[in-house]
């Protein structure tokens, strides 16, 4: 259960303040899904990297099972952070001098799982979205569908428990997105991933379970 309780983020420029979130309230089940909509500059990406504790609150609180992991300590956060939540982004950040097989196996070995280990489980899920054929070629000989099926891979290597998407399709086709599209929500329902997705494309938001929008940091009903 991941629970969002009176979260505000704020930031400072020029010596402006700039309330990005504005006091959100909702919660997300294991292994549902959720889509998070709005304009650009609604503090979607921002939530989501909350969410993901790639940046933290100004106030309120994000639960996890109960549990406040803003009140641990940096090192524990991003142990939390490694093991059970991965990250598909609309820029896939694919290293360009490494193969989709290298890619795909980097978490698992920044966590110092054995090579060998990295590498079977690596193997497994390009083979899984499609790419067997594909391993040992680089980024710049990928499609961009492609590109993006690698960065899946990756986001799933270590096996976590909730799958953050931010703008996934955004860079890709319309057939090569429906295929990504085809690929989140299997994962979500075979595999009983929590899946929360920051998308514009309305077909995408439609297939998730639950649905949150936002307008100037603050939450609307999405139909």
């Amino acid at each position: 259960m991941i629970q969002i309780k009176n979260l505000q983020k704020t930031f400072i420029k020029d010596g402006h303040r700039i309330e990005v979130l504005k006091g959100l309230d909702f919660e997300i089940a294991e292994g549902q899904s959720l889509a998070v909509v709005g304009v650009s500059g609604a503090g979607k990406s921002t939530l989501i990297h909350i969410i993901g504790t790639l940046d933290h609150p100004t106030s309120g609180a994000v639960l996890f099972d109960g549990v406040d992991v803003f009140t641990w300590p940096e090192k524990r956060l991003a142990a939390f952070r490694n093991r059970k939540i991965g990250f598909v982004f609309q820029f896939h950040n694919l290293l360009p001098e490494f193969t989709a097989l290298e890619n795909t196996m980097m978490p698992a070995l920044i966590q110092r799982m054995p090579k060998r280990e990295s590498k079977r489980r690596a193997e497994a899920i390009l083979g899984e979205v499609g790419l067997s054929d594909r391993m040992t070629h680089k980024p710049g000989e990928l499609s961009g569908g492609e590109q993006q099926r690698v960065a899946l891979a990756r986001a799933l290597i270590l096996e976590p428990e909730i799958l953050l998407a931010d703008e996934p399709t955004g860079n890709l086709d319309t057939e090569t997105g429906k295929r990504i599209e085809d690929m989140l929500i299997a994962l979500n329902r075979t595999k009983r991933i929590t899946l929360i997705v920051v998308t514009h494309n309305p077909s995408l938001a439609d297939r998730m379970s639950h649905h949150i929008g936002l307008r100037d940091g603050r939450m609307y009903t999405h139909e």
